[in-house]
């Protein structure tokens, strides 16, 4: 089935401020999908990407639980997105474990005020520490370019631990090394191992 414009809508305009800038000002077409793990719509959106005559720009896939996350960023000609359009249509149709939502988006324009940092955190597992961190950055105008988190249980002794890994786009105008204290400061406050870092290619 096809969702409308809320949920899974919202949640793919927030990955679509990641994805850089690409050359040649084609159409574009921001694809995402929820599924059972054990029916990913890779492989069928994959090759309906192909068969419409366009190209894959960007393709980011997670395993969450039971369920796997799809999201593609396909380009062509505008008749080509046209053609994608309706046969994602007609595989949202067909498949009623399949939630689907597509919608046309432009290329994002070059950020070159923004220095890419890489942020990693460990430690023992609470509620509350993602929303901390995230509200230090917010709070400096730091953009969120990519993240991934999780939970698990420490194989040597079994402990509840928390991990992120954080991209993030760091003013050009700030004072590095001020922020970077700032943010370890936070992290002792927290009892948070981690480090910032630029990210180096």
């Amino acid at each position: 089935m096809v969702i409308g414009p809320r949920g899974l809508t919202q949640v793919a305009k927030d990955l679509n401020g990641s994805i850089t800038q690409r050359p040649g000002g084609e159409n574009q077409l921001l694809v995402q999908t929820l599924s059972p793990a054990t029916k990913s719509p890779l492989m069928p959106l994959v090759r309906r990407i192909a068969d419409a005559g366009c190209n894959l720009a960007d393709t980011r896939v997670s395993t969450l639980g039971n369920d796997v996350c799809v999201t593609l960023l396909a380009q062509g000609s505008w008749d080509a997105v046209a053609k994608l359009e309706t046969t994602l249509d007609k595989l949202a149709r067909e498949q009623d474990e399949l939630h689907l939502v597509h919608y046309r988006t432009r290329a994002r324009a070059a950020q070159p005020h923004l220095l890419p940092y890489l942020v990693e955190i460990v430690a023992a597992d609470r509620s509350g520490i993602l929303a901390e961190v995230m509200e230090f950055f917010i709070r400096n105008d730091i953009s969120i370019e990519q993240l991934t988190s999780m939970r698990y249980q420490a194989m040597q002794t079994g402990a509840g631990m928390f991990q992120a890994q954080i991209t993030v786009g760091i003013p050009a105008e700030s004072h590095i090394a001020s922020l970077r204290d700032d943010f370890l400061e936070l992290c002792d406050r927290l009892n948070l191992d981690a480090i910032m870092d630029p990210v180096k290619f």
